[in-house]
């Protein structure tokens, strides 16, 4: 039995989040010890395995009260006191900040840390503070997590040669589900809503698919992420005068049961991690159309004109024409969408677990 710490900012609704509330149920499963050792608590987090302990290890009230810099060092010194006194075999860091974190409040100490890459590194890890930080502490690493090979390749080869690249894994409730005979008038799209999911774009295609059928809504499940970005979907609904096809459907438990009977999915990303939302759907046996946005997420899982459709970042025309495709041809689209569910193969819960475990034992030597 292991004792694992994944370490991450929180559990609100997001990809890397999904990724560790999947993996460390697994890790439990198989008999470790698991902890989430998160910064804070958002208002609406996934839910984790009953056996997994979730720790808060960021500000307490008083430090809140702290200048940034000490702040700052209350947070490294927090988890390092957790970590010393929980001892455990290993900890795995998700995302830019919880990455710098573990790596810092394990100076000295005997541990190693797994990082993990979950976002397109440009615009990301290319500021001064990282061109600093990543020589200093990356090479402390005992291995990094990368979801695609754009991403790895973004780093100095200290990173590139203890890598390894592992998809996300998908939630078992999206796999096995029966691929419906006859499909629902509906184009879905699921995620966050926020500025890099472009999903102002999106509306805008939609309008286009709109004019050669009047009959299609589009679908656009996914929680706000208070960027404004809601504000400005909903404007561009008014403005385009897409009350009526357009809708706004909010977060939702059971994307499942909500998605699996539409036409299309269609997803319109400027960049992405690994897009938790593309495989669901996929597995579902959904045809799916994505924009093939850094760093290679979507390419990396769908094979144009085999399981699903490419398309340019940011261009509308192109997006709307490949909906209207799907849409004009069901037996090429159900084509693409039985192949698309194959991806379940490949990137389930287990499998997924499976290949994290491999590495762990390949870098740490079996704790």
């Amino acid at each position: 039995m292991r004792r694992i710490v994944f370490h991450l900012n929180c559990l609100e609704r997001g990809g890397a989040e999904r990724v560790v509330t999947t993996l460390s149920g697994q890790f439990a499963a198989h008999g470790d010890e698991v902890y989430i050792a998160t910064e804070w608590t958002g208002e609406d987090e996934y839910e984790t395995d009953p056996r997994v302990r979730r720790v808060h290890v960021g500000l307490n009230v008083q430090q809140e009260k702290h200048d940034r810099i000490r702040r700052f060092a209350d947070r490294i010194l927090n988890l390092r006191r957790f970590l010393q006194k929980t001892q455990p075999d290993l900890v795995i860091a998700f995302a830019r900040k919880a990455n710098y974190r573990a790596l810092t409040a394990t100076i000295g100490m005997k541990l190693p840390v797994l990082i993990s890459v979950r976002i397109n590194p440009v615009g990301y890890y290319d500021f001064l503070s990282d061109k600093i930080q990543i020589p200093l502490l990356f090479r402390r690493a005992a291995g990094c997590v990368f979801q695609t090979p754009e991403q790895r390749d973004f780093f100095p080869s200290y990173v590139r040669s203890n890598s390894r690249i592992i998809l996300n894994p998908i939630s078992d409730r999206f796999l096995g589900n029966e691929i419906p005979k006859k499909r629902e008038k509906v184009v879905v799209h699921s995620g966050r809503l926020v500025d890099f999911k472009n999903q102002c774009m999106l509306i805008r295609a939609f309008a286009l698919v709109h004019q050669k059928h009047p009959d299609y809504v589009l679908k656009i499940y996914g929680p706000d992420s208070y960027d404004g970005t809601k504000q400005k979907l909903e404007a561009q609904i008014s403005r385009l005068e897409a009350q009526t096809y357009v809708r706004l459907m909010g977060s939702s438990g059971t994307l499942e049961k909500e998605m699996r009977c539409a036409a299309v999915a269609a997803y319109s990303s400027d960049y992405e991690g690994m897009p938790n939302v593309i495989l669901e759907a996929m597995a579902l046996g959904l045809p799916v159309v994505s924009t093939d946005c850094p760093p290679g997420g979507p390419r990396m899982i769908i094979t144009p004109e085999v399981n699903g459709l490419l398309v340019p970042v940011g261009d509308e025309q192109a997006l709307a024409a490949a909906i209207n495709r799907l849409i004009e041809n069901p037996d090429f689209a159900d084509r693409l969408g039985r192949s698309a569910a194959q991806i379940g193969q490949s990137a389930s819960a287990e499998i997924i677990y499976d290949k994290w475990r491999s590495y762990i034992e390949d870098i740490v030597g079996g704790v």
